[in-house]
């Protein structure tokens, strides 16, 4: 799958590794869930939303040019495109230290980028903020072990 990624260098200077949490608890899927698959690593977006939503406080709404994005645009469903609400915000999600990926809203960045929009509402969440999202425990233990493979 493609990857959208935005540089971020002060994270960067300020990541630490992963220590395993042995009481980590996936984060549920229930029917209707929104999920991003990503290899082995699944984002339930649906219960991400919520929690933003829920805790507003938390995440920080950024506007992000869009010449800082990359688009992946294969497997995109036209229709929604064409109707994709561009003021929604964007989820990117820290895959590495400074590293980001869009995980939510690549209709919308789409639909963006064809009207010539400069810039996009998005959520960057770090990786202590998105990793609790993750659907299977398998996947966050491979996920502490690339992310601190990153750090050596």
């Amino acid at each position: 799958m493609g990857q959208e990624t935005i540089p971020h260098q002060s994270r960067m200077d300020a990541a630490r590794k992963l220590v395993v949490d042995s009481a980590f608890v996936p984060c549920p899927a229930e029917d209707g869930d929104e999920i991003y698959p990503n290899g082995i690593f699944h984002f339930n977006i649906t219960k991400m939303l919520e929690h933003i939503n829920q805790n507003p406080g938390q995440y920080l709404l950024e506007e992000i040019p869009l010449e800082n994005l990359s688009l992946f645009s294969s497997s995109l469903n036209e229709d929604y495109v064409s109707i994709a609400d561009i003021t929604q915000p964007l989820i990117l999600a820290e895959i590495s230290p400074g590293r980001y990926v869009v995980i939510d809203g690549h209709h919308r960045l789409e639909r963006a980028s064809r009207m010539r929009v400069k810039a996009v509402p998005a959520y960057r969440l770090h990786v202590h903020q998105h990793i609790p999202f993750l659907t299977e425990k398998r996947a966050y233990l491979a996920y502490v072990e690339y992310w601190n493979s990153k750090l050596d």
